[in-house]
């Protein structure tokens, strides 16, 4: 019997850019459609020549009446194994392609070409709660997508209490989940993915809009259905992430895979490519119109206000972030994380943590914000920034990855006159009082 889980050939896929929205046929339309579709088959065949030779009406590709700079590869040529067992970290930049290689793998959409074996029951959590019906409660939608994940209803009852308790959801699991908060939202969603025992794990970035606490969690979860001898794949921009827990990573890069090895070393050499000192983001293209909020400027500042990539480690740190709204929006935040070089997050803040909200209110409008990251707070060493507006749990607006790159030198550091380690070196504030003598 064959030790694969997975197997990629020559995969594409290809998608047309232009603002022209999908149009999505009625449950009617497309009844009618497929039974209509053997009589056009027979009508078809039913032209033929002389020679016995079967002709047909030619179908116009889509692709032939529009310009060839109308379409792009989001994945192209892509290949690999993976064996049951295995944890592989899926890495790369944004617009890389690894979120259309794992809806390709969970079947949300087909290949334009190349073929995709898969060996087992996959679960995925690709977007926050994916296939949850707001009107049903906790309990009915864990059933639900149990059985669309082809669970029986015994395997359900097997696990129910232990996903209630991982989702932390107990005291509102009969309420409807539109109702949830977006914590508890995105709680429930990871605990029916990945306690419904799936022999393969498909888990992108979403993870990244949970709190600290529950992204230990998760992590943890993961770490357990590797140990398990299940299949797990795992797309995430957090470095330190993908090398504790995957053993093995691919580096996706412009639709292709780059490298393929050994977690350390892939992010290593990643992290060295993209590593360049960058006091300044700007955005070189404009947003489209359709984009309810874009970021169009980042920066890091020295006290002066000066973009400057090299900050003394007594020297504080100025982010400032311009960004725009087009339409109103109800709740969100706008995040930044501090990775230093080794991929680990340092720090995360948002605009909503001086607020007794999670998220703010945004209208229309072009706005500026900014924080400070003391002196003596970071180690020597690089640091890069990743820039998110999201309503947390639900919707993504817009990530820049590695937004600005900058290092804290060894000058004026702690670390540097007394030897002092650690990912952070903050001076605190120490009180000490005589109690008596000895």
């Amino acid at each position: 019997m064959s030790d694969l889980a997975i197997r990629v050939e020559n995969l594409g896929k290809q998608y047309r850019i232009g603002t022209q929205r999908a149009r999505y046929k009625t449950l009617r339309e497309s009844l009618t459609s497929a039974f209509a579709a053997p009589f056009r088959h027979i009508k078809l065949n039913d032209h033929k020549t002389t020679d016995n030779t079967t002709t047909s009406s030619p179908i116009v590709s889509s692709q032939s009446s529009r310009s060839p700079d109308d379409w792009i590869w989001a994945l192209k040529d892509v290949s690999f194994d993976v064996k049951q067992g295995e944890v592989v970290g899926v890495i790369g930049r944004n617009g890389a392609g690894k979120s259309t290689l794992l809806k390709i793998l969970s079947r949300i959409t087909a290949p334009t070409e190349g073929r995709v074996e898969v060996y087992g029951r996959v679960a995925s959590l690709l977007e926050v709660g994916t296939g949850f019906h707001p009107e049903l409660t906790g309990r009915e939608n864990i059933y639900l997508n149990g059985a669309i994940l082809g669970m029986h209803r015994a395997e359900i009852e097997r696990k129910f209490d232990e996903m209630v308790a991982f989702a932390e959801v107990e005291k509102f699991i009969d309420t409807p989940v539109k109702h949830y908060s977006s914590g508890m939202y995105v709680r429930l969603a990871f605990a029916v993915a990945a306690h419904l025992e799936p022999e393969i794990l498909l888990v992108d970035e979403v993870l990244a809009v949970g709190d600290a606490a529950f992204q230990r969690k998760c992590l943890g979860k993961m770490g357990e259905v590797a140990k398990g001898g299940r299949t797990v794949l795992f797309v995430s921009h957090n470095m330190g992430a993908i090398t504790r827990l995957c053993e093995r990573s691919l580096w996706i890069d412009a639709g292709k895979i780059s490298l393929d090895g050994h977690s350390p070393e892939i992010v290593s050499r990643y992290q060295s490519q993209y590593l360049t000192a960058s006091a300044e983001w700007k955005r070189g293209d404009s947003a489209s119109a359709d984009t309810e909020l874009a970021f169009l400027h980042i920066a890091v500042r020295n006290r002066e206000t000066r973009p400057t990539i090299l900050f003394p480690g007594d020297e504080p740190i100025i982010v400032e972030i311009q960004y725009v709204v087009r339409r109103p929006i109800s709740g969100c935040q706008i995040g930044v994380r501090v990775y230093n070089s080794d991929g680990v997050v340092v720090l995360t803040t948002t605009d909503a943590d001086t607020s007794v909200t999670s998220a703010l209110a945004k209208e229309p409008a072009q706005y500026r914000a900014t924080f400070t990251i003391p002196g003596y707070f970071l180690a020597p060493g690089m640091y890069s920034l990743l820039m998110a507006a999201h309503l947390p749990g639900r919707t993504v607006y817009e990530v820049i990855e590695q937004a600005v790159v900058f290092e804290v030198g060894s000058s004026g550091s702690l670390a540097s006159l007394d030897g002092r380690l650690g990912v952070v070196t903050p001076l605190l504030a120490w009180d000490t009082m005589l109690e008596g003598s000895a």
